[in-house]
């Protein structure tokens, strides 16, 4: 039997769900929201998946019903690797693709930032997001999703 693709959000502090949702609508995909119980998030044509509120439910949610072939939007370098041994499609709210030849440079300086934070010499700041960011994200996402042949 053939494998359908579905798309999985880890949707805790994820900007892009609305457009994640829309696009996946368009294109005739399933998609899966996975937050924790904390976060209210309601849609017509998403499945909603609530975890509990401890950490990393809802990567090990996602991580347990990836499959083949299967898109993944999230921030979390960790489990953009764990969906990648699985074969799956990691991508983030900026559109940016995590592939086996950029990952272990992410989760290396991951772990430098939190070492510097630790000590007190590195602080992150964000910036706001911007219509552009969104924009990026919704050509990337559906330029995989043209490329995995939907």
């Amino acid at each position: 039997m053939l494998h359908k693709m579905k798309i999985y959000v880890d949707a805790d502090g994820c900007p892009v769900v609305d457009i994640a949702v829309s696009i996946a609508k368009e294109q005739g995909l399933q998609i899966f929201i996975v937050k924790n119980h904390a976060h209210n998030i309601e849609d017509s044509y998403a499945t909603i998946v609530s975890v509990d509120i401890s950490s990393d439910s809802a990567d090990f949610y996602i991580v347990n019903h990836i499959g083949k072939g299967d898109i993944v939007i999230t921030q979390d370098y960790g489990l953009a690797a764990l969906c990648l041994s699985k074969k799956a499609y990691p991508i983030n709210q900026n559109g940016l693709l995590f592939t086996e030849d950029n990952i272990d440079g992410m989760l290396n300086r991951r772990h430098i930032h939190r070492e510097l934070r630790k000590q007190g010499k590195f602080h992150s700041k964000f910036k706001k997001r911007n219509p552009k960011q969104d924009n990026i994200f919704k050509i990337n996402l559906r330029r995989l999703i043209s490329q995995l042949g939907n």
